[in-house]
């Protein structure tokens, strides 16, 4: 018994000593565990500010492609804002300087119905208000006369117009 109890002593005492080896493990993989936790918290850390410093980069480079875009926009739109006023006041005015008449024009046409004018009012005086037409199936030209009015020449055939 004495033998056995030596064996279940010597047992408890390797079951310690593998007890202590394995506190002693666990002690170790936990201080292994917590630097790694904190290598890795680190290596994420560095990871993300890199990948925010690139983010920030990226987001300046874009709003300054949208404000020069703006500029350009802006640019055009205020060339479009000239072009097509300018180009609606130019194509009327252009279009009118070609289809009317220039002020000397307006004068020499001024001048001619005064002269046109001059021209009917003399021959109204001088007959121009005779009345013609084709008479007859020969169709004979005539002249509507004043039949109230005496006939003149030496044989009375002639006679007033009309209205004379």
């Amino acid at each position: 018994m004495e033998d056995e109890t030596l064996k279940v002593g010597l047992l408890m005492e390797a079951a310690q000593a593998q007890q202590a080896l394995a506190a002693s493990a666990l002690d170790r993989l936990r201080e292994h565990t917590a630097g790694l936790d904190a290598i890795v918290r680190e290596e994420i850390r560095t990871t993300l500010l890199e990948e925010m410093r690139t983010l920030a980069e990226d987001t300046r480079n874009a709003a300054a492609a949208l404000r020069k875009l703006q500029r350009l926009t802006n640019l055009r739109l205020a060339a479009w804002g000239l072009v097509m006023p300018s180009l609606a006041t130019l194509v009327p005015v252009a279009v009118a300087w070609w289809l009317l008449p220039s002020r000397g024009e307006i004068q020499s046409l001024a001048a001619q119905r005064d002269q046109l004018a001059m021209n009917i009012s003399r021959l109204s005086h001088q007959g121009g208000k005779v009345e013609l037409r084709h008479c007859g199936s020969a169709q004979r030209l005539c002249v509507h006369v004043e039949r109230s009015a005496p006939a003149y020449g030496t044989g009375g055939d002639f006679l007033v117009v009309k209205g004379y």
